[in-house]
């Protein structure tokens, strides 16, 4: 089943990427695999998947140990500081920095283990009390602040759009998020290099790579519904 559902997730993303004129390889695909078992994880492996995303700091440490080690792993879920130690270095990507505290531990970490981190800004791009992410207002400056950190490299954006029925309800989000990156890039500072917007979800990814998304992040639409009795 993983592996039907990932042709029609391909199949749509396809769909997306003609409707926008943008070509396939624009878009990465990450498959959000929290709260499932390592043999879906190796179905969508065996199906292709080399790109994983996890929301939980353990799950994901215990997933690199047990996954094939050519794995792209992101940490899409938040990132509390203490936490940081466990994941700098082993994974590609980490989507959810959304203040200066947590980027300089990253920096820290990141000098200790001799490596420069890739990271996102998380924005709470519909001002959701629920949600994590800096406001709008607030990612200029907060990008200006960390892209002096040497060991961190602010790639881009990320945001968590609404849960809506309609995934054109959120196409204004995803415009406002496409802004704030193109403000971003052009106050680009020196040896910054600014090209993720990941942004869409199962419920919303074409709409997402319609208004420019790079990175989208599906779950339930690869390998079901999440199974939380597992946590």
């Amino acid at each position: 089943m993983i592996r039907e559902n990932l042709e029609e997730v391909e199949k749509k993303i396809q769909q997306a990427c003609d409707k926008a004129g943008r070509d396939r390889s624009e878009v990465t695909l990450i498959a959000v695999s929290k709260t499932k078992p390592i043999e879906d994880l190796m179905e969508a492996y065996n199906a292709g998947i080399r790109v994983f995303g996890e929301n939980k700091v353990q799950e994901l440490a215990d997933k690199i140990e047990k996954m094939p080690k050519d794995i792209h792993w992101h940490m899409i879920g938040h990132l509390q500081r203490n936490k940081v130690k466990y994941i700098v270095g082993k994974v590609d990507l980490i989507h959810s920095v959304d203040n200066e505290e947590l980027a300089k531990e990253i920096n820290k970490r990141a000098e200790k283990a001799g490596v420069k981190q890739d990271i996102l800004i998380e924005v709470n791009i519909a001002d959701e009390d629920t949600k994590y992410g800096v406001t709008a207002d607030k990612v200029n400056e907060l990008y200006v602040n960390i892209s002096k950190l040497p060991y961190v490299n602010v790639r881009g954006v990320m945001c968590i759009a609404p849960n809506v029925d309609n995934p054109e309800l959120n196409r204004q989000y995803f415009v406002k998020l496409n802004k704030i990156f193109v403000d971003i890039m052009n106050i680009m500072v020196d040896n910054s290099r600014v090209d993720v917007m990941s942004m869409g979800m199962t419920g919303d990814y074409q709409v997402a790579i319609e208004e420019g998304a790079t990175m989208v992040r599906v779950g339930t639409g690869i390998f079901g519904a999440r199974n939380y009795n597992s946590e």
